[in-house]
């Protein structure tokens, strides 16, 4: 038996960041999302995120990949969000994402920063939040996150 834990912070973001996360649908989205991760066997320790936005916090298995896990999360989940009309226009999610490994010993941090994201967007914007991620792990900006 194989015994695999690879943290990942996962941030991606509605299709040109248009706010359609609303209180009223965000956490329903979040309890979509965590009941589909559960049955594609995706172990998501922590979801949350803010109206354009979402944060997870995932550990991968063996045989899943980043890009595979993000594909089945946002795939899924924009397309359950059309099928129940929860937004007005059609919803989408950007093609790129963030993705970050994260130690065992601060996954609980990442874990309290995720929880805490409605008080984060508070003070910050999620531009802010992506120019901090920019200079903190040396990514160059893509034009299309724009």
């Amino acid at each position: 038996m194989s015994f695999v834990k690879i943290w990942v912070h996962l941030v991606f973001s509605t299709k040109n960041r248009i706010p359609l996360l609303h209180q009223e649908i965000r956490y329903d989205v979040y309890k979509h999302i965590m009941q589909n991760c559960k049955e594609k066997e995706i172990f998501l320790q922590a979801i949350n995120g803010y109206t354009e936005h979402l944060h997870c916090l995932i550990s991968l298995g063996k045989d899943q990949t980043i890009s595979k896990v993000t594909q089945l999360i946002k795939g899924e989940s924009s397309f359950w969000i059309n099928k129940n009309n929860l937004t007005k226009e059609k919803f989408m999610w950007q093609d790129d994402y963030f993705a970050v490994s994260v130690s065992e010993s601060h996954a609980d941090r990442v874990i309290n920063y995720i929880k805490n994201q409605e008080a984060h967007h508070a003070k910050k914007s999620f531009n802010d939040e992506v120019e901090e991620f920019v200079k903190r792990y040396g990514w160059q900006h893509i034009e299309e996150m724009h």
